[in-house]
């Protein structure tokens, strides 16, 4: 007997009545000379639309299955209606597994580039040669992707840490695969500095950042002041003789980007711009998630940077993922960018949990 799944009948009519508004605002003339809303809501219908075609095949069903079993007082009839409800219940039970899947919210972010911000936290020195450590880890794991990282900005210490770092990675499915790096990344081990062997633990923040794109996030000029002047060094020595660094106030917030890699100054305006536009939207979407998901908030996938999310312990070369209880014994091979085994758990965990909210 095929095992029955819960359809969210209510929540399919609500799909498929904004389908139906989706389409009719599309048609109207205002809405067909605006490109931006255009690509807007054709971005909201495509999302929509492979839930909505197969409710109406699911209604369909049930439709021809009350038909077959009206076909049953029939006595003449009733071989021929029973073989007919046997396919339509298979055919049922088809469209509703094909419905649970496609009820599982895709993140609409997943295809992004991303911006990643690490910065040192507890553990002085140390934990700035962590963050580079961990810098160097997201990497090399573009690297094996064919991803391309360019750096935003850094603020280095003299031992070759990082108190902080941010750059781009650009490459499909980026964020879908990086997005659970964000929170505090702890490391266990002993300093060259450490005379007597002690095990000393650092930290420091990942921050996991989607690329906006200017129609998502709309930054006023009134809203920002730029400043520009000479990029500097380790130190503070100025490596450029041409001010080409910006720095980016927003007002309205208060945030403030640099950006002072490029020898261009157009080219770090337009970084320091990308990656104002993500801090802003990630403002936004973790808002928009504290009023409507409050209730369904967990360890994974919240991305609150005040959990603990991963342990890197250099004398038993472990690394432990707090958030799935998974560990394995490769860190040396996690340090060249061998975050796979981590990243398919994480995914496959937020797979799942999104399979049992789609039944509820």
């Amino acid at each position: 007997m095929t095992m029955r799944i819960n359809i969210p009948v209510a929540r399919l009519d609500s799909l498929q009545a904004r389908y139906e508004e989706i389409e009719e605002q599309m048609a109207l003339p205002e809405v067909a000379t605006n490109p931006d809303e255009i690509q807007r809501l054709a971005k909201e219908r495509s999302s929509l639309e492979v839930a909505v075609s197969l409710y109406r095949s699911y209604t369909s069903a049930l439709k021809s299955l009350e038909d077959a079993k009206e076909m049953l007082r029939d006595p003449e009839m009733e071989d021929m209606a029973r073989a007919e409800i046997d396919g339509i219940e298979q055919r049922r039970a088809d469209i509703e597994g094909q419905l649970q899947l496609a009820l599982v919210s895709k993140d609409p972010n997943d295809e992004k580039n991303v911006i990643v911000e690490i910065r040192s936290g507890t553990g002085g020195d140390e934990a700035a040669l962590f963050a580079a450590d961990l810098f160097r880890i997201y990497g090399r794991y573009a690297e094996g992707r064919k991803w391309q990282v360019d750096v935003v900005d850094t603020s280095g210490t003299a031992g070759g840490g990082f108190k902080e770092i941010v750059f781009e990675i650009r490459g499909q499915g980026a964020y879908s695969r990086l997005k659970h790096e964000s929170g505090v990344h702890r490391v266990q081990r002993v300093p060259t500095t450490e005379a007597n062997g002690r095990i000393h633990t650092s930290t420091a923040t990942v921050a996991v950042l989607p690329e906006a794109e200017e129609v998502e996030v709309g930054i006023s000029p009134e809203d920002v002041r730029i400043d520009i002047f000479h990029a500097g060094g380790a130190g503070g020595q100025n490596v450029n003789k041409v001010a080409t660094a910006v720095r980016i106030t927003h007002l309205p917030t208060g945030l403030v980007v640099v950006c002072q890699d490029e020898r261009s100054q157009h080219r770090n305006r337009s970084k320091a711009m990308g990656v104002l536009r993500a801090r802003l939207l990630d403002i936004e979407t973790r808002r928009q998630h504290e009023e409507t998901a409050a209730d369904r908030r967990s360890q994974v996938g919240s991305g609150e940077r005040a959990e603990k999310v991963r342990t890197y312990n250099f004398p038993q070369n472990r690394v432990t993922d707090h958030r799935i209880n998974l560990t394995t014994y490769n860190l040396d091979r996690v340090l060249e960018g061998d975050l796979g085994e981590f990243i398919d758990a994480l995914s496959a965990d937020e797979h799942a949990r999104k399979l049992e909210e789609a039944a509820v």
